[in-house]
């Protein structure tokens, strides 16, 4: 007989994807968004649109076969009340509607909250959901440090530091996208630097728990021009941005204690910064990109929590 499990939806910017939770054990069905060649990703209306378009090859690529005790949602980016995303209306409407169709409860939640459910979970550390905790998530429209504590069946993320311009995500893409390669170009650029043995990176300056990532840009950009081949371009963008994280890291810990620090979004998938923070707790790669699991690790918690 099969076990009772949450069902959710997740329709980020470069991601759609649904996931089943029965409180032990999930699977995720998802697909990046197609992105023209040369291009940085999409409009939110070109987005949405996406999403309407795939959600019912997605939803069958789950191949459900669980009895469905809940569903959920991610509705916006952040928890807070101005944070609004269009994309994410095609997720959360059809989980809506599924809802009342199955006569179940229907619960929301962010997109970042998502994000360190599944990174904690994926990592063998669903405790850290009811633990304070640091939290990064690092993706292609976010870098930031995270305070993170329980909030009822959920978690509550308060924003203490990261980057005051470009994004992590950002500075591999643009990276990418001068070196002609398909986008996203994570992978791409973590296969690249693993090429290099240069240990060169650019110093940033700090402003308290935040940095700027232009500097690197720019650098980048000359390193180009110069001439320098990928391989060591790649592994200089990504050793600059590990120096930013890693510094803002042991500050934040002086600040809040020596707490868990725990790394979710897309570019936590990255192996050369898994080798240099290791004290860092990673989701594993699947779970580290945009994913509907946290969603429904968050709609279980939420549905038995209320009995």
């Amino acid at each position: 007989m099969s076990i009772p499990a949450a069902l959710a939806f997740d329709t980020s910017n470069y991601t759609t994807s649904c996931a089943v939770f029965d409180g032990t054990k999930g699977r995720n069905s998802g697909r990046l968004l197609d992105v023209r060649p040369g291009e940085l990703g999409l409009r939110q209306s070109e987005a949405l649109f996406s999403h309407v378009k795939r959600l019912p090859e997605i939803y069958s690529g789950l191949a459900l076969n669980e009895p469905i005790i809940a569903v959920g949602a991610s509705s916006k980016p952040r928890e807070t009340e101005d944070s609004y995303m269009p994309c994410f209306l095609a997720g959360s409407t059809m989980g809506s509607v599924l809802a009342e169709t199955l006569k179940v409860p229907f619960f929301t939640f962010s997109h970042q909250q998502g994000h360190i459910a599944a990174a904690a979970w994926s990592a063998g550390r669903p405790e850290l959901l009811d633990q304070p905790h640091l939290a990064w998530h690092l993706s292609g429209g976010t870098t930031e440090l995270l305070h993170v504590v329980k909030s009822g069946s959920a978690v509550h993320c308060t924003i203490i530091g990261g980057t005051q311009d470009v994004s992590a995500g950002q500075l591999i893409d643009r990276t990418g996208q001068l070196l002609k390669l398909a986008f996203p170009a994570g992978k791409a650029i973590d296969a690249l630097s693993a090429q290099s043995i240069r240990e060169e990176c650019y110093s940033m300056k700090l402003n308290g728990l935040h940095f700027s990532l232009s500097g690197v840009e720019h650098k980048m950009k000359q390193k180009l021009e110069a001439g320098d081949n990928a391989e060591d371009v790649a592994r200089f963008v990504l050793l600059s941005l590990i120096s930013g994280v890693a510094r803002i890291t042991a500050k934040a810990r002086e600040q809040y204690g020596n707490l868990p620090v725990l790394f979710s979004g897309g570019v936590a998938s990255n192996s050369l910064l898994r080798e240099r923070m290791p004290d860092g707790i990673f989701a594993q790669p699947a779970y580290s990109t945009d994913n509907a699991l946290g969603a429904a690790i968050l709609t279980y918690r939420a549905v038995t929590a209320h009995g």
